[in-house]
């Protein structure tokens, strides 16, 4: 199983310890007259934990002030990996999704308020009685009450791989069995993190748009953003080396994953985690959120950002992100990590500093969390200077 959902909260709320202790570190701030390669300072992080490639880029008030990468595509081949090479972000997807999804509420095609019965009509009769009052803003906040479990009771890994017909059709399926199991916890009560919530919110989006999820994160995400790298899936083609291959640690053993069919979440669960792309093109997805909240960006308005940005009921996860305090940011920032338990990503934004920070590996477990972390603090500590709160 690629995906285990406790392993991966685990790490996921894991990832801040270096940024809490190493995130304040004074440093100069950006020169305006270009980007600054980094690939120096990434690689002895990335040997520390012994890793194949490592990654890492930052934004700042407008300009991109650092880029690079360091490493191998395959631990064991000398093929290196390149500025234009594609990182899986697991479940930093989740928070393209939900901004997907704001896109079509902005449009008014979409309400986070309503019901699921709204969007699901023809399954008001098999759905949970107790489901049937989730809105899309509880999926979003992972407030549903749902299992954290990303198989359904009646379906496992492999069934789900090998489910019948388009993407799009698959989800439907998935969303079908999903519904009908009644949820472990009280509506809006309990933070369970499921990948359940956002697959169900990438069939809503279909379904209003008539569009497959891909095909909607391309056309409505991406291309706006000028991110030519983002895809789906596993990196590359099978049999050959020319892209970043997967790495999965067991018992301190590192196996490489050949991209496949297999070597990747199945699409049913697509838009709770299955995006890659380069370093450089990520980090214009996260510049987007850095300035969305003045207006600064495209995509969506000013408030649609804020709203995206807050949680809906109590806690500290909203709408993809994670909520938490550095003073390097001047109070609230925004995070997440992601993996299918053979990459790592992580994404730091600073909404008042208009500042983004990512970092990525071809590789889970071993360190890949923290070495991501490192990276993070360390571009952090380049373009930041330490302020008080408030």
């Amino acid at each position: 199983m690629l995906q285990d959902r406790r392993d991966f909260v685990k790490t996921l709320w894991a990832g801040g310890v270096a940024m809490a202790a190493g995130g304040g570190a004074a440093g100069a701030e950006p020169k305006a007259e270009g980007t600054q390669d980094v690939w120096r300072q990434l690689a002895p992080i990335r040997a520390k934990y012994d890793l194949p490639a490592l990654a890492g880029a930052a934004y700042y008030r407008g300009q991109t002030v650092a880029v690079g990468v360091t490493g191998v595509r395959k631990y064991g081949d000398a093929t290196p990996v390149t500025i234009d090479d594609p990182f899986h972000l697991g479940s930093c997807t989740k928070s393209m999704t939900a901004t997907l999804v704001a896109m079509l509420v902005q449009e008014q095609k979409l309400d986070w308020k309503a019901p699921l019965t709204t969007y699901f009509p023809e399954m008001k009769a098999t759905m949970a009685p107790a489901l049937r009052k989730v809105t899309l803003a509880h999926l979003a906040c992972h407030r549903s009450g749902m299992s954290g479990e990303s198989w359904p009771k009646d379906l496992g890994f492999q069934a789900l791989h090998d489910l019948p017909g388009s993407f799009r059709e698959q989800r439907q399926i998935y969303a079908q069995h999903i519904l009908k199991e009644g949820p472990v916890a009280e509506l809006g009560a309990k933070f369970i993190y499921s990948n359940r919530n956002y697959a169900l919110l990438g069939v809503v989006a279909e379904r209003v748009a008539k569009e497959p999820w891909e095909e909607l994160m391309t056309r409505r995400l991406f291309k706006p953003l000028g991110m030519q790298t983002a895809g789906f899936q596993a990196m590359g083609a099978p049999g050959k080396i020319d892209a970043p291959w997967q790495h999965r640690m067991d018992a301190g053993k590192r196996t490489p994953i050949e991209p496949g069919k297999y070597s990747d979440n199945p699409e049913a669960i697509g838009p709770a985690g299955t995006v890659h792309c380069s370093i450089k093109d990520w980090l214009k997805y996260a510049a987007a959120h850095a300035r969305g909240e003045t207006g600064g960006s495209s995509l969506l308005s000013a408030e649609s950002y804020k709203y995206l940005h807050t949680p809906q009921f109590g806690g500290d996860y909203a709408f993809g992100w994670i909520l938490t305090q550095r003073d390097w940011g001047r109070g609230t920032v925004l995070m997440h990590g992601g993996s299918n338990n053979m990459n790592y990503a992580t994404v730091w934004i600073a909404p008042r500093r208009d500042f983004a920070v990512v970092a990525a590996t071809n590789q889970a477990g071993g360190g890949a969390d923290t070495a991501c972390d490192e990276a993070a603090a360390m571009m952090i500590g380049m373009f930041i200077k330490s302020v008080p709160r408030g």
